[in-house]
């Protein structure tokens, strides 16, 4: 095997990580692991070595994707043996096989840049699935609904992600699916329904790349790797650096960790969580829940995490160690934390954290919350804080009796207001803001794919998704008006029209949108600017101390 053990890194639930390869001392002693292992890899290490509920993992470091790319798009030899050696700590981890028939064991392969690029890069779930080991699966756990759930998504995802295939093509086998049962949506559908969806996928999947769906696990897992190696230069990923100043250099680490299930019944489920709101900046926790799902439910933008309700009431001892799990983060990372999580069986596992993407107004907030909470000094706040422009810094409302009737209200994932010609997709939105036009960027759901016309945009409207989709949290960031989960909006992006309750708008027409109340409006309404005046002075406050400080040096 060639010597490329020293990309190899374990992440062990319960323990000190086990490092294994030629970096582990740099690993150990550096501020900024990050760098070698990806953001995301590290910030399991730090959840684990806390002892709270990670899945075991393997990581390829960020030297593998650079090393991918100087070769000219091809996995350094001895990758499939570094594969191989990973899935041998898992199994040992877990009690599971690689490509057993009996307790199969299933991993995810994510994604890690070294920096925060939420969405941007492929995540493909339930790697390891096939024909042979589904009737394993279906021993262990009893339950043929999942089973099948699993398969349909692996052989979706898989296609999609390693060749490039249309999902949408497969999101149609499952809304024909909804609309023979009369159903509204996936997570209603059986097991005899999903069966047959899992079936037409795999016919799919053929007919878009004219070869069969790979049932050899480790073929499934190369092509995995692979499929998020090359996802660092996707178009969207790209645009995202662009925007945020990102190194193409960098690279991602790829993340293989052994699969949990949300999507195992009515006692599992995946939400996303930030520590405190990533809207307005206030100490309280900020959850979407989706009962019997996977995490790509939550974060994809195509469902609206409704359930959260419910989840103290049918879980009473999952919420609690979720708000016990938000200080401990808090205390450990000395910031707010975006962190996301699965729930299988009753059982609480953290699959990610990272410090959340904020508005400016939140991050002001935030700051200065925190320095009075004792959790950052004033200096380490005003690094924070770097690259706002706070003299700028105000937040719009709508002024009195501005407001009139609303043709709708949806799911505030933001805040302000933002009024301006409706668009219905990226070049359009992308044009009118060309010609100084503010823009209202209307879609059935947002996608991370869509952060072009985000960052084009004043504010977005969608009919689907939650306001922890990867795509809103983009939209959070760049300081845009996101109201997402609109369910009186009906767009036809054929006619460059759509319909929000009983009236039709065109493209050009104009809208207001609300993320205070979550309300939309036709027209431009009159907005009112507020100034967070408290906050600016306590910053103020600790430019003049530093100043002062540095003076008597």
């Amino acid at each position: 095997m060639a010597d490329n053990r020293g990309n190899l890194f374990f992440i062990l639930p319960n323990a000190m990580a086990d490092i294994t390869g030629r970096h582990a001392a740099a690993l150990m002693s550096s501020p900024a692991p990050a760098a070698i292992i990806g953001s995301k890899a590290a910030g399991l290490m730090r959840l684990a070595q806390l002892g709270l509920p990670v899945p075991p993992a393997f990581v390829l470091g960020t030297a593998l994707c650079r090393e991918y790319f100087t070769h000219g798009g091809r996995l350094p030899d001895g990758t499939r043996e570094l594969l191989a050696e990973g899935l041998s700590r898992l199994e040992q981890a877990t009690g599971c096989g690689f490509g057993r028939v009996r307790r199969p064991l299933l991993v995810s392969v994510r994604s890690g840049a070294p920096v925060s690029m939420p969405g941007m890069l492929q995540t493909i779930l339930n790697v390891g699935l096939g024909e042979q080991n589904s009737r394993g699966l279906l021993r262990a756990s009893g339950n043929p609904r999942y089973v099948h759930d699993c398969y349909r998504r692996l052989v979706r995802d898989y296609t999609v992600a390693v060749h490039g295939a249309d999902a949408g093509q497969f999101d149609m086998l499952i809304a024909r699916q909804c609309v023979l049962q009369a159903l509204d949506s996936a997570s209603e559908l059986d097991s005899t329904a999903l069966a047959e969806v899992a079936n037409e996928s795999l016919q799919l999947a053929l007919a878009l790349t004219g070869q069969p769906f790979p049932q050899d696990p480790m073929d499934q897992l190369l092509g995995a790797v692979e499929a998020v190696l090359r996802s660092w230069y996707d178009d969207k990923a790209s645009h995202y650096r662009r925007i945020n100043g990102i190194d193409d250099a960098m690279g991602t680490a790829v993340t293989v960790q052994a699969m949990v299930f949300g999507n195992n019944g009515g006692t599992s489920g995946a939400g996303v969580g930030f520590t405190r709101d990533p809207a307005t900046g206030e100490n309280r926790a900020y959850l979407d829940f989706l009962f019997n799902a996977q995490g790509e439910d939550v974060v994809s933008g195509r469902y609206a995490g409704h359930e959260t309700a419910q989840l103290s009431l049918r879980l009473p001892l999952v919420a609690a160690e979720l708000a016990r799990i938000r200080e401990v983060l808090e205390a450990e990372f000395h910031d707010m934390q975006d962190f996301e999580f699965t729930v299988e069986n009753g059982r609480l596992y953290l699959l990610q954290t990272r410090s959340g993407k904020r508005t400016p107004w939140a991050a002001l907030r935030i700051a200065v919350d925190m320095v009075n909470e004792n959790l950052v000094t004033p200096a380490q706040a005003l690094l924070r804080l770097e690259g706002i422009e706070l003299e700028r810094l105000e937040r719009l409302r709508l002024a009195d009796q501005a407001g009139g009737k609303p043709l709708a209200s949806a799911t505030p994932a933001s805040i302000g207001v933002a009024s301006g010609a409706i668009a219905f997709d990226l070049q359009s939105a992308a044009a009118l803001a060309a010609r100084g036009e503010s823009v209202i960027l209307v879609r059935p759901e947002i996608a991370t794919a869509d952060v072009e016309g985000i960052a084009a945009a004043d504010g977005v409207l969608t009919a689907a998704g939650s306001r922890t989709s990867h795509a809103a949290v983009v939209a959070r960031q760049l300081g845009k008006v996101c109201l997402v989960n609109c369910q009186a909006l009906l767009v036809n992006p054929k006619e460059s029209s759509c319909t929000i309750g009983e009236v039709r708008l065109i493209e050009g027409d104009a809208l207001t949108l609300d993320g205070d109340t979550g309300r939309v409006y036709a027209g431009r309404l009159a907005v009112e600017h507020e100034r967070p005046r408290l906050a600016l002075e306590q910053v103020a406050a600790w430019r003049a101390s530093a100043a002062l400080a540095n003076k008597l040096i």
